[in-house]
């Protein structure tokens, strides 16, 4: 038996007698009980189910939960998820990083695809700047951990963050809310609906977020970390008969924050020791930073009879980014970038929706239209040339997917499905070096290039067969337990940094990577629905994975976009919720992942061939724990007001930020929150106190490396947030 076999049959034994020693503790109707736990639905499979009958793992995170926990925004979902990470991206300040059992993508650049796909009610979002969404106005967050082909598409083949906003209600609602906190936080967020007739009714949001930096830079005075977000989202529903909904939605969202430059973990060349404060920093390149994004959808829903929903979304985003990133954070320009992008895209879906007495299902076609472009100078004082890169890539995206459940008995049930995908694109890449410091399209002198490194425009299409089918049995009423199989699809493209005379290969583009999913699974409620326990156990074979390098030269920057080979992921998922007392809850959540590289084949630049370097290569942004827990306790008072509070604690064992080890890699680490909320007895205030990260814990959750003396060795970190607390003031009525 191979060793794959032997970790889920491991596993799958594992819950079989986990699921018989609960079958002893079923008892009385437990929905006649207060001190239990609410079930949870969620819409994983595009349509309504309860979370325990759900094939998939899912963590499921309402608005309460994060307001009683003081969420701020998506980068949270890494401490309430296991085997997640979600984070701003390195020099960035909203730029989304997101992975998902090993399985993500680090370079945000235009062009390149997620592997954690993002939606907003449904709607995709291709777009990495500006992603990291601010947390308002918002019903809950799922994170669907595996590769969710089948039902959401390429580019989800580590799975998939659906932020779901409020729905509007029958009744007029509003909501206000003020924060005052460290680094002289301010924030105001409002947010309301009403129905206009029976048949038309509005709502919308705006959320101001700004604070001070937590660091300054020393060298222009400007904040470092600081916050300057304007968001808002208007929408309308429409309701012309009992079984015909249309519901508009708008949102944009405007980030004015400073650039973010790192600190500098090394000497300066004149020997001069690292910064002491590690959010502070010396960058010269400038502090202009500026983000936004927006977008508008339109879903309509007819309800064809009891049986059959039809669904159709249409939606268009676009956005633009204008920054600076000084990767040698010092004032010369030995490293310096300045940068912009913008994108665009239409999507379309319509969706089928079957549900029977036995047989419920799903089927639909996707179309994407969707333009990713940029450009930036990579100015290098030592060679005293400045490199400017930039491009565009169009992608034409359509897709047919089903997916259908199936009970056999009232216990046993089997579910099948298919998606195929394909992608056209056209890359257009151009890279040329400019003597001095700045090309002329960033204010330098009007000259023509000295070297033209690449230039081309090329197409290629991708296209690929992504099914899921799984065995879900009732071991009890509460108690099931699920195997599954899926395949993940991540499409290939064009390297926007690629130099055709350092690697010529690069104007071929590269290919596509799939992962072949196996996951075991235990999802039930015991002791009277006191008790929630979620349990999988995954294994995975990731093949062609596209690994991102970028290696100094003595003549510029080589960058690759290696389909490195193959490798195999192991890991195991516990998520836990017990009632302990009436007033007392516990959370807990633990993931082990086990990544390794069977074959890293890079490009050495000597010898222009590829090279097996995998005992060599580490799995980025993967650290083989994470643990959360979370102790809430709810205390009533005489006059029926009440007062929330919950401690949590999370861990995060090693990470290794690059593929290779570096001075960058961030040690084990363990944060620490408080919570306080108090609501009356009418429910119209709340009051709050939270404290995050209060031990004030250092740690890097991203960074540059260009080491040797042309780039001033340079190697640069960016930081998590420092202890901050909070105090906050909400009105609902």
């Amino acid at each position: 038996m191979s060793k794959a076999a032997r970790w889920l049959l491991g596993v799958s034994v594992a819950g079989l007698m986990l699921g018989d020693a609960a079958w002893a503790q079923q008892a009385a109707d437990p929905a006649t009980d207060s001190d239990v736990l609410q079930e949870v639905v969620v819409t994983a499979r595009r349509r309504a189910e309860n979370l325990k009958d759900v094939p998939v793992a899912v963590t499921a995170i309402s608005a309460d939960q994060l307001q009683a926990q003081g969420s701020v925004n998506l980068t949270d979902l890494e401490y309430k998820s296991p085997n997640t990470t979600v984070q701003v991206a390195r020099g960035s300040n909203s730029t989304l990083i997101a992975f998902i059992r090993g399985v993500g993508q680090q370079d945000p650049l235009w062009g390149f695809e997620p592997g954690v796909g993002l939606y907003v009610d449904d709607v995709y979002v291709a777009r990495p700047q500006g992603a990291v969404l601010d947390i308002y106005d918002v019903s809950r967050i799922e994170v669907l951990r595996g590769p969710q082909g089948t039902l959401y598409g390429r580019n989800t083949i580590g799975g998939a963050i659906k932020y779901v906003t409020r729905d509007m209600t029958d009744q007029p609602t509003a909501n206000a809310r003020v924060e005052i906190g460290s680094y002289n936080e301010h924030n105001v967020i409002l947010s309301g609906s009403t129905p206009l007739s029976e048949k038309f009714a509005i709502g919308g949001a705006v959320a101001i977020y700004r604070h001070d930096g937590y660091g300054h830079n020393l060298y222009t005075g400007a904040d470092q970390y600081n916050k300057d977000v304007v968001a808002g989202r208007i929408s309308a529903e429409f309701k012309p008969t009992e079984k015909f909904t249309i519901k508009v939605a708008a949102d944009q969202t405007n980030d004015m924050s400073n650039a973010k430059s790192g600190h500098r973990e090394t000497a300066t060349p004149a020997g001069a020791a690292p910064l002491a404060d590690d959010y502070d920093t010396m960058a010269g390149v400038g502090d202009h930073n500026f983000v936004t994004n927006r977008g508008m959808s339109l879903t309509a829903e007819w309800q064809l009879s009891d049986q059959w929903l039809l669904k159709a979304i249409s939606a268009y985003r676009d956005g633009y980014t204008q920054t600076n990133i000084d990767f040698d954070n010092l004032p010369q320009p030995y490293l310096d970038v300045p940068a912009w992008y913008k994108d665009h895209q239409f999507s379309q879906e319509v969706q089928a929706v079957y549900t029977g007495e036995r047989l419920q299902g799903v089927a639909g076609i996707y179309y994407m239209d969707a333009t990713a472009a940029g450009a930036f100078d990579t100015d290098v004082q030592n060679l005293g040339l400045s490199i400017l890169t930039s491009g565009s890539v169009k992608t034409k995206s359509i897709a047919g997917f089903t997916d259908l459940s199936y009970d056999i008995t009232d216990d046993l049930k089997v579910s099948l499905g298919g998606r195929y995908t394909n992608d056209d694109k056209t890359g257009s890449v151009y890279r040329a070096y400019y003597l001095g410091i700045r090309s002329p399209m960033f204010g330098g002198k009007q000259q023509a290039p000295f070297s033209i490194r690449t230039n081309y425009t090329n197409d290629r299409s991708f296209g690929e067969f992504t099914p899921r089918a799984s065995v879900s049995y009732k071991l009890t009423p509460d108690v099931t337990g699920y195997v599954s199989y899926s395949k993940g699809f991540k499409s290939g493209g064009f390297d926007m940094r690629g130099d055709a005379v350092l690697t010529p290969d690069t104007v071929k583009g590269y290919n596509p990577e799939t992962v072949d999913s196996y996951e075991v699974g235990l999802k039930g409620d015991y002791l009277d629905r006191r008790l929630t326990l979620n349990l999988a156990g995954f294994y995975a074979d990731y093949s062609g994975q596209q690994v991102t390098t970028q290696v100094p030269t003595a003549t510029g920057i080589a960058s690759f976009v290696d389909n490195a080979g193959a490798s195999h992921i192991y890991g195991l998922e516990f998520e836990a919720v017990a009632k302990l007392t009436r007033q007392l809850t516990a959370q807990a959540n633990v993931g082990y992942t086990l990544a390794q590289f069977d074959k890293f084949l890079s490009y050495d630049l000597t010898s222009r061939q590829y090279v097996d370097v995998a005992n060599t290569r580490g799995f980025q942004n993967t650290p083989k724990w994470t643990t959360g827990f979370t102790l809430s306790y709810l205390l009533p008072f005489d006059d029926k007001s009440t007062l929330n509070s919950s401690a949590s604690v999370s861990y995060r064992s090693f990470t290794q930020l690059y593929d290779t080890a570096s001075i960058l890699d961030q040690p084990g680490y363990t944060l620490l929150d408080l919570n306080f909320i108090w609501t009356s007895a009418d429910d119209h205030w709340q009051v709050g106190l939270h404290a995050k990260n209060l031990t004030d814990e250092r740690y890097r959750v991203g960074g540059y490396p260009f080491g040797g003396a042309t780039y001033a060795n340079s190697f640069a970190a960016y930081y998590g947030p420092p202890r901050t607390i909070t105090g906050t003031i909400g009105l609902h009525f």
